[in-house]
C-alpha cells in the first residue's frame, strides 16, 4: 500500500507545487512507484510534468462527481515509476458541486484507495487555500508535508495551517501526521532566511527537514518547459536539494521500518 503524502499551505507562492513534483520526481528516479495526484484546479502540477491541461478530456474532477474509474484517468510521464492524476478547471466547480454529496470529505479517500496497491508514494498537491480539496487530501493522507517560505509571515501561516491539520484529525482522520515542515527559497545571505530558518528549527525541531530547498533560478525555469529539475537541469543546486530530501523521506521509511 502507498503512503499518501498531501503538499498543502494556504499560502500561494512558497514553493507547494514545485515540491510535489520535484520531490515525486526524485522518489520515482530511486525506482519507487509514485502517483502525483493534481488536486489544484489551476493544473500546474500536471504542467510541470508536461502535460498539456487543454487537451484534456478526463481528470480528477471526474473521478470525484462523476465517479469515473480513477485508473483510467491516470497518466504516464517522461519520468520512469512516476504517474499523474490531472487536474483541469473543472475542479474549481467540485466544492459547490459536492456541497449536497453525503461524506463530501472523504471522496477522495475512496478514489486513492482503490489506487493505493499500484504504488509506494502517492502525492497530493493542494490548492493554496484550505479548502473543501484540500480538506479532502487530508483526509485521504497519512501525512501533510509543509513547504514554508523563509519569509517574515512564515510563522503565522505555520500556525493556521496546524490548526487545520488538527481540525481534520479531531473529525476526519485521526492518524493524519506531519512528514515534515520544508524550508523553501531559503537565500543564505539573506539574514532575514536565517533568521527564519532558526526560529522554525528552534520551535519545530523534530517536524523540520534536514533539507532545504535554496532559491534558485533553474528550478524556477524547469516548469515552463514542462520538466522536473531532474529532467531540466540535474546539475543545479535545485535539483540536488530534492533529491538530498527524497533520500531523507526514504531513509525515515527504513528507521521507521
Amino acid at each position: 500500500m502507498a503512503k499518501i503524502i498531501c503538499v498543502a499551505n494556504q499560502k500561494g507562492g512558497v514553493g507547494k507545487t514545485t515540491t510535489a513534483v520535484n520531490l515525486a520526481a526524485s522518489l520515482a528516479v530511486a525506482e519507487r512507484r509514485v502517483l502525483l495526484v493534481d488536486m489544484d484546479p489551476q493544473g500546474n502540477a500536471g504542467s510541470g510534468v508536461g502535460v498539456d491541461k487543454s487537451g484534456l478530456e478526463q481528470s480528477i474532477y471526474d473521478a470525484l462527481i462523476d465517479d469515473a474509474t480513477p485508473a483510467a484517468l491516470i497518466l504516464e510521464t517522461e519520468v520512469p515509476y512516476l504517474h499523474l492524476l490531472p487536474a483541469t478547471s473543472d475542479l474549481a466547480g467540485a466544492e459547490l458541486e459536492l456541497i449536497s454529496v453525503p461524506d463530501r470529505e472523504r471522496k477522495l479517500k475512496g478514489i486513492l484507495t482503490e489506487l493505493s496497491a499500484s504504488y509506494d508514494y502517492i502525492f497530493i498537491d493542494c490548492p493554496p487555500s484550505l479548502s473543501l480539496l484540500t480538506v479532502n487530501a487530508m483526509t485521504a493522507a497519512d501525512s501533510v508535508l509543509i513547504p514554508l517560505q523563509c519569509e517574515f509571515y512564515a510563522m503565522e501561516g505555520l500556525s493556521q495551517i496546524l490548526k487545520t491539520i488538527n481540525l481534520v484529525r479531531q473529525g476526519l482522520n485521526r492518524s493524519l501526521g506531519i512528514e515534515g515542515i520544508l524550508l523553501t527559497m531559503y537565500d543564505a545571505r539573506n539574514n532575514l532566511s536565517r533568521q527564519v530558518s532558526e526560529e522554525i528549527r528552534t520551535h519545530f525541531a523534530n517536524e523540520t527537514f534536514e533539507t532545504v530547498i535554496p532559491r534558485n533560478v533553474r528550478l524556477s525555469e524547469a516548469p515552463s518547459h514542462g520538466k522536473p529539475i531532474l529532467l531540466y537541469d540535474i546539475a543545479s543546486k535545485g535539483a540536488t536539494s530534492y533529491l538530498d530530501l527524497a533520500k531523507e523521506i526514504l531513509d525515515r521509511e527504513v528507521v521507521n521500518g
